[in-house]
């Protein structure tokens, strides 16, 4: 960087040659003192070279200053001599200086071959000073223009005025205006061009009064706008007075009509007392309200809301019981226990004329068929359906709304359902109960305590609406999969139904009476175009689903139906295809599921049954024996929970204290590690009823002795060998039914659940019912 210096003393008259600085956009004065950029590698060395010399350059303005290496021809002819009197060398290599202007003078030689920067030849142009009283005049009317100018542009600084006002010099005054001026690089130019003193004060007179002008005119146009502006204002304002004097006057306009059809609604409609009082304070309230305000559209919506609830408006129930369950009996096969509960409640509603909704609710497997059976029994009472899904609601605003306080606020999903039906006593199911969640923004499960309880929801109070909504008539059925993810508190205020699996026979009969017609309509095919026989049912059915309700199976014969459908468009087939068990293959292709379980009796598996929220589910425990010199250890693999570790240190356990007696050599849990391990490793396991299933699977390699390939078991073991009852049998059971179990060894306290097992499972199946250890190892063991 270069500091400033004391100003050199030179002789414009001998000044003949400096290097050349072309500027941009600019038009440089005598006496003007400003910073300049420079970027171009020649004007650079340009300023380097002058900084050792006498500091003198000449600056001339580009006639297009998008010319990066202008020539002579793109130049004008007159610009100024100037002095450097800073430098700066900026990060990005480029300069920065201070320049103030010297002289005028007129472009000469031009010299680019000998140097890297450009060196001009340059005629210095010696000013004049002219005292006449023309210039003056001139000088005077110049100073009074700038003075108007100066008033009209807000952009000039506030003491240039005065400095104006004190210039003595025609000259020095002409160039010190200029640069003030905001007129275009020509009109600049040509100033600074002008020689003499008159026709440049004449000129900058010219410049002075054209933007003087100019500027009028621009402050008359914001004046104008202005105006405009609070003349809409104004009119605004006058307007609103004259709606004002209208209303006083009882002269009714669009939005006193639209306010006095909605205070007619209010009347009408047969609300609450609380509510009408609610709906009418509103109704005040948005009446002297503005028309164009956020808060009246807020006011309007919820005096529509109260306005549109079905208050006192009800379906009539069909009370014949006949009526109903051949409704139900058309829509669903089986399910007798969901039915029974409606037949009651109707039966009961005929004797008394007046009973409170039921709150019902369906757990079972997928796919059994719980939701559809709620719309059946609406259609079988004749009211209304109404289903909302709660499985992933977090939020207990989406059951009891937002207040209104919040932007875009509405009524929860109990409220916006019951408004959607037009009913206040509809059908009612709230599905996948039990996979409600909870976070930061409440508990919907606790908020459904209210709705789900038949001494409270009468008066039910949603955040929005703020007055009470009576639930007590609407039939609430809630669906789920898993009974223990239910909180407690609410699963007390339910009347549990439970739907177990489908058997085979019953699979086959729903193919036959729903699923086959369904899909050959959906295909466009009819009933002389296909036939699945009983086989091809059978083999579908245990070969390439494995579920306990119906929906892999609706898939499965969809399929079959595509590919008849597309064989008939393709070959032109003609006349009535027939699937069977041998040809069921080409179309389903190979079997996904095979129903032997062993392909021969082994060492150390044994199979229990387990429960699941999709039903039912066979698994094979296997336990293996190793040597291990730090004495007897036992390892638990499988993903098992806490529960099913302990069983297996039961049994373990048992085994010992009972080897004698069970046929154990001793020297066997000396050195030993018993491996214990649950295929399917990713799918997390718990339970105690695999309590005798682990115990048998390692007496067997214990002993070596075979386990039957085709007997099952579930059931928990005690300490003493005791075989204590298990939940989920019914399940378990038709789970070992699908995959060709022969024989279930079962706990003895279960004896009173066979009553819910098909006969046809029973036919197909020996149950046998055990107290203790030593029976289930008598009938497991070969």
């Amino acid at each position: 960087m270069q500091m400033m210096k004391k100003k050199k003393q030179f002789n414009i008259e001998d000044i003949t040659k400096l290097p050349l600085l072309p500027a941009r956009d600019i038009v440089f004065f005598p006496a003007m003192v400003m910073p300049l950029a420079v970027g171009r590698e020649r004007s650079m060395l340009a300023v380097e070279n002058t900084m050792i010399k006498d500091r003198l350059i000449f600056i001339v303005t580009q006639k297009d200053f998008k010319v990066e290496d202008p020539q002579k021809k793109d130049l004008y002819n007159i610009g100024v001599i100037a002095e450097v009197l800073q430098l700066l060398k900026m990060p990005d290599g480029t300069l920065k200086i201070l320049v103030e202007g010297v002289a005028r003078a007129k472009l000469g030689s031009f010299d680019m071959k000998s140097l890297e920067y450009i060196e001009v030849g340059v005629e210095p142009i010696l000013e004049k000073k002219d005292a006449s009283l023309d210039v003056k005049a001139k000088m005077r009317n110049a100073v009074d223009l700038f003075n108007s100018y100066f008033q009209l542009n807000k952009c000039i600084p506030a003491d240039i005025n005065q400095t104006i006002i004190n210039i003595e010099d025609p000259n020095q005054l002409v160039d010190t205006v200029a640069i003030y001026l905001n007129v275009k690089i020509k009109e600049k130019q040509k100033l600074l061009a002008l020689l003499d003193i008159n026709k440049r004060l004449d000129y900058l007179t010219k410049l002075l009064v054209s933007e003087n002008k100019i500027l009028k005119l621009e402050k008359k146009i914001q004046g104008r706008v202005k105006t405009q502006i609070e003349k809409s204002q104004k009119e605004y304002y006058l307007n609103e007075q004259i709606k004002a004097i209208q209303k006083e006057l009882h002269k009714q306009d669009d939005q006193a009509r639209d306010m006095d059809e909605l205070k007619s609604k209010i009347e009408k409609t047969k609300m609450p007392q609380d509510a009408k009082e609610k709906a009418e304070k509103e109704w005040r309230r948005l009446s002297k309200m503005s028309s164009y305000s956020p808060e009246a559209t807020v006011s309007r919506t919820y005096i529509e809301w109260l306005i549109e609830m079905p208050w006192d408006v009800r379906t009539e129930d069909n009370l014949d019981l006949k009526h109903a369950k051949i409704v139900l009996d058309n829509d669903h096969y089986g399910l007798d226990k969901a039915k029974e509960r409606v037949l009651e409640y109707l039966a009961v509603c005929k004797l008394t004329k007046k009973l409170k909704g039921p709150i019902l609710c369906f757990i079972g497997p997928p796919g059994v068929g719980k939701t559809s059976i709620a719309k059946s029994i609406a259609g079988s009472m004749g009211r209304k359906f109404v289903r909302i899904s709660l499985g992933g609601v977090h939020d207990e605003a989406e059951i009891r709304g937002h207040r209104r306080t919040y932007i875009g606020a509405l009524p929860g999903r109990i409220i916006q359902s019951i408004k959607k039906s037009g009913s206040k006593n509809p059908v009612f199911c709230l599905d996948e109960i039990d996979k409600l969640g909870s976070d930061f923004r409440g508990d919907p499960s606790s908020a459904l305590l209210e709705v789900l309880d038949g001494e409270q929801n009468s008066t039910f109070a949603d955040h929005y609406l703020e007055v009470d909504f009576d639930l007590s008539d609407i039939m609430f059925i809630t669906t789920a999969n898993d009974l223990y993810s239910i909180p407690p508190a609410l699963l007390d205020r339910m009347e549990i139904v439970e739907f177990s699996g489908y058997t085979t026979l019953e699979k086959k009969a729903i193919a036959k009476k729903y699923l086959i017609p369904k899909k050959m309509d959906q295909v466009g095919l009819k009933k002389k175009d296909l036939v699945i026989d009983d086989s091809a049912m059978n083999e579908t059915i245990l070969k390439y689903t494995a579920e306990s309700g119906v929906r892999n199976l609706e898939r499965e014969i969809a399929r079959i139906c595509r590919k008849i459908a597309r064989k008939k468009v393709e070959e032109e087939t003609v006349g009535k295809i027939k699937v069977n068990k041998d040809t069921v293959g080409e179309y389903l292709g190979i079997p996904k599921y095979n129903e032997d379980i062993f392909a021969q009796n082994e060492i150390g598996i044994a199979t229990g049954l387990a429960w699941t929220e999709f039903g039912g589910d066979v698994l094979n425990i296997e336990v293996t024996r190793m040597q291990n010199k730090g004495g007897l250890d036992l390892t638990l693999t499988g993903k098992l929970g806490d529960v099913m570790k302990e069983s297996a240190q039961t049994a373990l356990s048992y085994l010992r204290a009972n080897s004698r007696s069970l046929g154990i050599p001793q020297k066997a849990f000396e050195d030993t590690e018993i491996h214990i391990h649950v295929p399917e490793g990713a799918i997390p396991k718990d339970g105690p009823s695999a309590g005798i299933t682990m115990t048998t699977a390692m007496l067997s390699s214990l002993t070596k002795r075979k386990i039957k390939k085709k007997v099952a078991m579930t059931g928990e073991i005690t300490l003493t060998g005791r075989v204590l009852p298990i939940g989920g049998l019914k399940e378990k059971m038709l789970a070992a039914y699908r995959t060709g179990v022969k024989q279930i060894i079962i706990p003895a306290f279960n004896n009173k659940d066979l009553e819910d097992i098909p006969k046809e499972v029973l036919s197909k199946i020996e149950v046998i019912q055990v107290k203790d250890f030593k029976e289930v190892a008598a009938k497991a063991l070969m």
